[in-house]
């Protein structure tokens, strides 16, 4: 289906005028009636509203209340006509999925509290939540509301078995999970995660044990939105610190081939925000996780996010002498970061590819030459004279400074009249003919 009408008209098909937004003036997908019986395509009338109008756009009135009445008959009679008219290259709106309702998610949500219901009916129920936050972001407002998270949280650790048997859990409580992991959490539900060593030890049984790479996901999911969820870093260093928890994690960035894109995402998010705090980036290092992390990066499979979260995970790791060590000792490393630097992934990636080499760099002359060969030093010179944070060319430039004793004798850069020395950058090189 065009975007707009105009095309259709100019090919001879006529949109019949009740068929269009009184907004947009294009054929409605989702047309929905506000109080005043105006009708409107549902993206239309709710930019207006989210604009901070409370007037019916046609007859200016007062609404009364915000509420959109899904136009059924309306759409279906669009429909028709757009299959009347497929011969003239009309396609047939999609049906669209229905918005959750507070009244109908709260009935849901007792069906799966209800202790008197069979568990495949508190499952159903649960599944269902699971699908409508899964369709839209405002959907997933509607159910994320204060009593609904508590509840949802009660539910996903209530009758949880001992943690050597993650497999033998409620199936009501992995569903739950599942709906929790897909909505923010505050810190008052952050708080009642990381403050109970029983739910804590779940979430750790179910990242090393669940047969489920989904059910993994979400547990891990859950780890970073409770992590990301306190302020408090003692909380952060309580979740890190419970058993089985940390190398749950690392075990599905490296080791387990059951981990899906999804995991590995969810675990990348759960290590950054817990690395943090220095008690855990201490507990993570004996792991391998800053190699992991960095085989991560190297297999181009990441976007952009993950991938600035990764490399600033590993940057921070390297403040620990034996994640340093053991990085420095790991093949491939140096090549892996000069490439983030010379396919420019973005800004905050290069600030901490150029960081984590810079401490790799700074008791290695093997990584030095290596880093050389590997072209870095132009990189770096760019970085150093492009428009990223001052803190990114400050990286850049300790890194020159390091890398300076261990460019060849006679390199053309280093001997060119155009090579000198910024005054403002302490001694560190810049080339004039980058700028």
């Amino acid at each position: 289906m065009p975007e707009r009408v105009a095309p259709l008209d100019m090919a001879a098909v006529q949109v019949p005028w009740h068929f269009r937004c009184p907004i947009s003036l294009e054929l409605m997908r989702d047309p929905v009636t506000v109080a005043t019986g105006q009708t409107y395509d549902r993206m239309s009338i709710e930019s207006w509203i989210a604009a901070g109008n409370s007037t019916c756009p046609v007859t200016r009135s007062p609404l009364p209340e915000l509420s959109l009445i899904p136009n059924h008959t309306l759409r279906r009679l669009i429909q028709d006509w757009c299959v009347a008219h497929r011969s003239l290259g009309v396609e047939r709106i999609p049906t669209p999925k229905q918005p959750a309702e507070p009244a109908a998610v709260r009935c849901l949500l007792s069906q799966a509290e209800s202790p008197s219901s069979a568990e495949p009916a508190r499952v159903a129920a649960l599944r269902r939540l699971r699908s409508l936050a899964g369709d839209s972001d405002g959907n997933r407002a509607v159910i994320s509301t204060p009593e609904n998270r508590a509840s949802l949280l009660s539910l996903s650790f209530r009758g949880a078995p001992p943690s050597s048997c993650p497999a033998g859990g409620s199936a009501v409580a992995v569903e739950a999970l599942s709906v929790v992991a897909m909505l923010p959490l505050s810190e008052q539900d952050s708080a009642s995660v990381a403050g109970s060593a029983e739910r804590l030890s779940w979430l750790s049984a179910l990242l090393s044990f669940h047969p489920s790479a989904e059910t993994r996901a979400d547990a891990a999911a859950v780890v970073e939105a409770v992590s990301a969820g306190t302020k408090s870093p003692e909380l952060r260093a309580t979740i890190g610190s419970a058993g089985g928890m940390m190398e749950g994690l690392v075990r599905m960035l490296g080791r387990d081939r059951r981990s899906t894109k999804r995991a590995i995402k969810a675990a990348i998010r759960a290590l950054f925000s817990l690395c943090l705090v220095k008690q855990n980036r201490e507990r993570a290092a004996p792991l391998g996780a800053a190699k992991y992390l960095v085989d991560r990066v190297a297999s181009g499979e990441l976007d952009r996010g993950d991938m600035e979260r990764a490399l600033a995970t590993v940057e921070l790791l390297c403040r620990v002498d034996r994640a340093r060590e053991a990085l420095a000792a790991h093949g491939g490393v140096v090549a892996a970061l000069v490439k983030v630097l010379a396919v420019k992934v973005s800004d905050r990636a290069a600030e901490h590819a150029a960081g984590t080499l810079a401490a790799l760099c700074g008791a290695s002359e093997a990584l030095q030459r290596e880093a050389v060969a590997g072209g870095v030093l132009t990189r770096l010179l760019l970085m150093v004279q492009s428009d990223c944070s001052e803190r990114a060319k400050r990286k850049a430039q300790l890194l020159l400074k390091l890398l300076r004793a261990a460019w060849p004798a006679g390199d053309s850069l280093a001997i060119s009249d155009d090579f000198q020395v910024h005054p403002s950058a302490g001694a560190v090189p810049t080339a004039s003919f980058l700028c």
